[in-house]
């Protein structure tokens, strides 16, 4: 997967985000992450592993811990592995400019994939066990809306 879109949006020599994927990967576990975000307005930034990138989705609320509860997830530009570690300061004037912190952290296997559904078992500090993210019918081509919830 290409990380073209995001390097387009940062400028590395302001921020200390990853600029290219961490090659140490050592465990063959997929990883997923869940960062608090503080930037022009609240949300929380899903992270799975997926094809040596992190494919991230926006969630505007705090991430769902109880069956029920669903969760709008916008999804955005892959992430660089070695992004799931990064906590810190955007600075000002830069895209996402705010605080990042790590809000959930673990491991997870797909259960079912398609390319608008995907169930996945989480195994992380605060989430855990089957979660749904689906896809939601496109009102026009530049939609990018899903559903994030548990099982």
């Amino acid at each position: 997967m290409s990380l073209n879109e995001y390097k387009k949006k940062r400028d590395f020599k302001k921020t200390s985000e990853p600029d290219r994927s961490s090659k140490t990967k050592q465990k063959k576990e997929l990883i997923y992450v869940i960062q608090r975000h503080q930037a022009s307005h609240l949300h929380y930034d899903l992270r799975l592993e997926k094809e040596g990138v992190l494919k991230s989705w926006a969630v505007p609320k705090k991430p769902p811990l109880k069956k029920g509860v669903k969760r709008l997830a916008v999804q955005t530009e892959d992430h660089p592995l070695g992004y799931e570690n990064f906590e810190g300061e955007i600075p000002e004037g830069q895209y996402g400019a705010g605080t990042v912190q790590i809000w959930d952290k673990g491991t997870y296997r797909f259960l079912e994939k398609t390319s608008s559904k995907w169930i996945i078992d989480l195994s992380g500090d605060r989430l855990k066990g089957k979660h749904a993210l689906i896809k939601l019918k496109k009102k026009d081509p530049d939609d990018k809306n899903w559903l994030f919830f548990k099982l």
